[in-house]
């Protein structure tokens, strides 16, 4: 009997190991250090400081990056605003080109994201979008209207901004916002306990497949997609990502649950809509059934409907680009970016 107990034993860690290997491949395993869910020490392209802000009685930091003018200043400020799954860093080339043109450039890691505090609490686009006009204040910006703009997630919150504070929003830049749609029409409702339990079985490969969704060449494209696949593998490697997770699920909930695509008609300040071509981003797809799934994510159609709506919009379709025109088409954004903020 104790033979048979010790071989079971063996059995029960060989099936453990193995099981941990599947999830870790060796490569990540040997080469992946554990990220805290702040992300210390991972670089960005500037410094980074912290905005203290109080939630739900909780105390929390706000992480930011506030990026002089290399050029000729213009004495104008651009805000930028980062997707869920993109933080401040995937704004390196934006920034770039915008302070070489002389802008003052402010880049927040929203409170859940990046190198922000990642709190159990409500998430929503007023919350995001209020800690986004204390962060302004605080930098001596309270009356000064900036350019804003916003990707992915970060497009729906732009959107969000600009109809709470229009006074505060020179001009509006929105790049494959989230939002272009009503997720809750084909999605059915899903709790948080099964988001949150997604989001603890994540594994490198789910992630890997997960990130070449966004680009249509993105098994091709390594430089595009191992950035992004490296530093979440890493994250997930952490002693404390269940906390992330519980805040990955909390925003996918503030997502689904806050369309922004009936705000569009009500925003007055002027703006430039960006999509790629094939984009197909389409938030909580994998609920759907498989006739729903098929209805959405038609990017570039739900642009030209939302620019219609839109008092003063202009719409650019970038083709053979995805989600991040940023990053995929760089030259041309960036190009259509300065030539629209300089007017």
């Amino acid at each position: 009997m104790g033979r048979l107990l010790a071989r079971d034993a063996a059995l029960f860690v060989i099936a453990c190991v193995a099981s941990l290997l599947v999830a870790f491949p060796a490569h990540a395993a040997e080469e992946l250090e554990p990220l805290g869910i702040a992300l210390e020490g991972y670089p960005y392209p500037y410094p980074v400081k912290f905005l203290p802000l109080e939630i739900e009685g909780q105390p929390v930091r706000m992480a930011f990056m506030d990026a002089p003018p290399t050029g000729p200043a213009n004495g104008r400020v651009a805000l930028l605003l980062h997707g869920k799954n993109f933080y401040g860093n995937a704004w390196a080339g934006t920034i770039r080109a915008l302070t070489d043109a002389g802008w003052r450039v402010v880049v927040p890691d929203q409170v859940g994201f990046g190198k922000s505090a990642k709190p159990d609490i409500a998430y929503s686009f007023d919350l995001l979008a209020a800690n986004t006009a204390r962060l302004l204040d605080e930098l001596g910006l309270a009356k000064t209207p900036v350019a804003v703009v916003g990707h992915s997630t970060g497009g729906g919150l732009a959107v969000r901004f600009a109809r709470l504070y229009p006074e505060r929003v020179a001009r509006l830049v929105l790049e494959d916002p989230i939002g272009l749609e009503d997720y809750r029409l084909l999605v059915p409702p899903q709790t948080l306990a099964t988001l949150f339990q997604a989001e603890l079985a994540q594994t490198p490969e789910k992630l890997r497949a997960f990130f070449q969704h966004y680009y249509p060449q993105g098994e091709t494209r390594p430089d595009l997609v191992d950035p992004s696949v490296d530093l979440a593998s890493r994250v997930l490697r952490s002693a404390e990502y269940p906390r992330w997770a519980k805040a990955s699920a909390l925003t996918y909930l503030m997502i689904y649950r806050e369309p922004t695509r009936y705000e569009y008609p009500l925003i007055h300040a002027p703006t430039l809509l960006v999509v790629g071509a094939e984009d197909h981003t389409a938030v909580m797809r994998n609920y759907a059934p498989p006739e729903a799934q098929a209805q959405l994510g038609h990017i570039p159609e739900l642009a030209r409907a939302a620019a219609k709506e839109m008092p003063d919009c202009e719409l650019m379709v970038l083709p053979g680009v995805g989600h991040v025109p940023h990053a995929e088409a760089p030259a041309e954004f960036h190009r259509a970016l300065l030539e629209f903020l300089s007017r």
